[in-house]
């Protein structure tokens, strides 16, 4: 799971273009918006789409569920897991 939540990290660096970030600097239990790493909905939109072309999971952007997923990177992990079994 660590070797998803790192490639998760590059995913979220990459696609937003946070060019001055590392995988480092973003903690696996931190939230992903507004507090923590501060992403907003258009981050939101442009991350989904790259979760959904890189790891083929199926994303319902109207689910409530969607929005606990994108909370931090340890719940995409878990998502993606979940998702591919």
């Amino acid at each position: 799971m660590s070797e998803l939540k790192q490639q998760i990290k590059q995913l979220i660096i990459s696609s937003l273009d946070l060019e001055d970030m590392t995988p480092d600097d973003i903690k696996d239990d931190e939230p992903l918006f507004v507090d923590g790493l501060g992403l907003d909905s258009i981050d939101a939109l442009e991350l989904g789409l790259a979760i959904k072309k890189e790891f083929d999971v199926k994303i319902d952007a109207n689910s409530e569920q969607t929005k606990a997923h994108f909370s931090s990177v340890n719940s995409l992990a878990q998502f993606i897991e979940n998702t591919r079994t």
